[in-house]
């Protein structure tokens, strides 16, 4: 997978989260809402369908090899936000708080970030490997030699 499809995949990921859950500035606050937010005003019908749109999240986290935990993880957070959000009126209030997609992008950042210095060690150990060998041949070229020149 080219490193460039999950750098694109993360910002698809983090315009959706944006969307969902801090599009919108409340005037005189700090605080920032979304369409999560927006949309659950509609009970269960209206959380259903950002619970859609956040598992697009997770779905590309599985796509992009997130281990099983971090799917899970994932998918715990929308079930969360779904069904807490789904409550008329405290549900309205825990989609300003709770912020599953948000949460679910910053999992995925995390894992890709390990990904990449996991990828990032992996190459510098082959490098190192590469180094070492060629020293080895360079050694048993300049035995060869002097046995040749003797």
């Amino acid at each position: 997978m080219a490193l460039t499809d999950a750098d694109e995949t993360l910002e698809r990921c983090q315009f959706l989260a944006n969307l969902l859950d801090d599009a919108v500035p409340i005037p005189g606050t700090d605080q920032r809402i979304g369409l999560d937010s927006i949309l659950g005003v509609l009970p269960v019908a209206g959380d259903a369908v950002t619970a859609v749109a956040s598992s697009y999240i997770v779905l590309e986290a599985a796509r992009l090899g997130a281990p099983k935990r971090t799917v899970a993880r994932m998918t715990a957070n929308v079930v969360v936000d779904f069904l807490f959000g789904s409550v008329p009126l405290l549900g309205d209030l825990f989609d300003m708080f709770f912020k599953a997609s948000r949460r679910n992008v910053e999992l995925l950042e995390d894992y890709l970030d390990a990904d990449g210095e996991e990828a990032a060690d992996d190459a510098e150990a082959s490098a190192d490997d590469g180094d070492e060998s060629g020293d080895e041949t360079t050694a048993d070229d300049e035995a060869t030699n002097i046995d040749i020149a003797d």
